[in-house]
């Protein structure tokens, strides 16, 4: 190949959300493209309309948005090779295949859905193909269709015998043999171009230098070879991706699909996931860095990213290993942009209640793995939940509902007394408190906790949930716990 500046394409179909496999490839084209100083094109395939579905263009900008993946060129920045939706390009390919059929490349196939319906069911071969009827018809033969109005399809002619080698980045030399090749068709016969056709004419009047899709289109790149021949093209550096796959209840593994899970990366970030996570995770499904290191920003990804490290082998992906990145990210952040990325689900909790947030996500933080755990986590900071006084006991604390009255009794007098209202005047207040009745810090603040919060389990301890809730709201919820406790 010559020394072009290298340029990578994605190029989806506007179909739906995007699927982690889809966002992998993504993720790699723009890797691949920035690692070496090229640049990064998005492209809409929409020629199959009937599976458009309305709104997934959004998605698609959205997603690519949220990844951090800035596409150099695309329907919505524009760009010196647009229109970038193939819908907008119809009218060129048509000239393109009518020139393979002056090259003897390709022929207008007349044949009738019946026609081809029957063939497959009379076939004992399943997979048998279109029987190349119209490959041969005679050019009065042809012109005669023509003047009649018949309908047909433009169908590449296959090389009958023989063998097309390609090369791939990843998977080496392939050779398939041409008796194995169907004679494809290239455009409808409501004049649009069938993916694979479109696919070849996009790439290279985009000047693509780099292809770069799932290891399950390797079948087809002997088609796309030999139209890049017929045309005298150049032939672009294939990488083909190993597959995504999940873990199945058996323990078993199949293709990633919805029964795993949340398996598009809206449905990720729905379930609590942040994107940077994501992308990370993303990027080591198929990739392994030169070392052991598993955390990357994606301004550290193109830094480290090589095509020769990417794998044939699949990959599996594993939520488990999801949440950790998750995990860690979140604990990575500052307690103020965690607040940030916390507040709608602080919002969802709370409304308006005027709660101090950086608070909030300061005893959250170390805690949280998903977003979404958050609403659960806080809500009895909205409202205290109904609870027995047996949770008053506790044994690794020593407190029963014997000494759980005294204990708090004694703490509501002297957080009543204190002046500030703050943590430090909190803990001090309870630790000496603790230090007055001779026991533990544990056996003061257990009753104290469970009294304002009503819940075992919480995110911060008795000082902390005293704090956020304020001195009026406090003093109200330990009254009450004190009244449950006397009655």
């Amino acid at each position: 190949m010559s020394a072009r500046k290298v340029r990578t394409r994605f190029a989806p179909s506007p179909t739906g959300f995007m699927h982690v496999g889809n966002l992998r490839t993504a993720l790699y084209e723009y890797l691949i493209a920035k690692s070496l100083d090229g640049d990064f094109i998005l492209r809409i395939e929409d020629t199959d309309q009937e599976r458009k579905v309305e709104g997934a263009i959004d998605i698609i900008y959205d997603t690519l948005n949220s990844a951090g993946l800035k596409h150099d060129e695309g329907p919505d920045v524009g760009g010196e090779y647009g229109p970038y939706v193939q819908s907008e390009r119809k009218d060129m390919y048509v000239p393109y295949a009518e020139e393979l059929i002056r090259k003897g490349k390709a022929y207008r196939c007349f044949c009738t859905k019946e026609r081809l319906d029957s063939l497959r069911e009379n076939s004992d071969d399943p997979g048998a193909g279109y029987d190349r009827r119209c490959r041969n018809l005679s050019d009065e033969e042809v012109k005669e269709l023509l003047n009649k109005g018949t309908p047909y399809v433009i169908r590449q002619k296959m090389p009958l015998e023989g063998t097309t080698t390609f090369d791939d980045a990843v998977y080496g030399t392939i050779s398939v043999e041409n008796s194995e090749l169907q004679d494809q068709i290239l455009i409808k016969a409501d004049g649009y171009p069938t993916y694979n056709f479109a696919n070849v004419i996009d790439d290279h009047t985009m000047n693509i230098t780099h292809v770069v899709r799932g290891s399950e289109y390797l079948s087809s790149t002997p088609k796309y070879n030999l139209l890049y021949e017929a045309f005298g093209w150049e032939i672009p550096t294939y990488i083909h991706l190993p597959l995504i796959m999940g873990k199945n209840d058996d323990g078993s593994i199949s293709k990633l699909s919805k029964r795993h899970g949340a398996t598009s990366f809206e449905d990720l970030v729905k379930a609590g996931f942040l994107p940077e996570a994501i992308i990370n995770y993303i990027a080591l499904l198929g990739w392994a860095p030169k070392d052991n290191r598993e955390m990357f920003t994606l301004e550290e990804l193109v830094e480290n990213f090589t095509i020769d490290r990417i794998s044939k082998s699949p990959a599996v992906f594993d939520y488990d290993k999801l949440e950790w990145f998750n995990a860690e990210y979140i604990k990575a952040m500052t307690v103020e942009k965690f607040a940030e990325v916390a507040e709608p689900y602080f919002v969802k909790v709370l409304g308006e209640k005027p709660l101090d947030r950086v608070k909030l996500a300061g005893i959250l933080q170390q805690r949280t793995v998903r977003l979404t755990e958050i609403p659960e986590k806080i809500a009895f900071f909205a409202e205290q939940p109904e609870y027995e006084k047996d949770l008053f006991v506790n044994k690794k604390s020593k407190t029963n509902l014997e000494n759980a009255p005294g204990l708090l009794r004694a703490g509501i007098e002297v957080l009543e007394a204190l002046e500030e209202w703050n943590h430090d005047s909190i803990h001090d207040c309870l630790i000496g408190l603790a230090e007055k009745l001779g026991v533990k810090n544990g056996t003061a603040m257990w009753p104290v906790r469970i009294a304002v919060s009503g819940m075992t389990v919480t995110p911060g301890g008795a000082v902390e949930i005293l704090d956020i809730l304020g001195r009026e709201e406090s003093l109200a919820r330990l009254r009450n716990g004190l009244d449950k406790l006397q009655n």
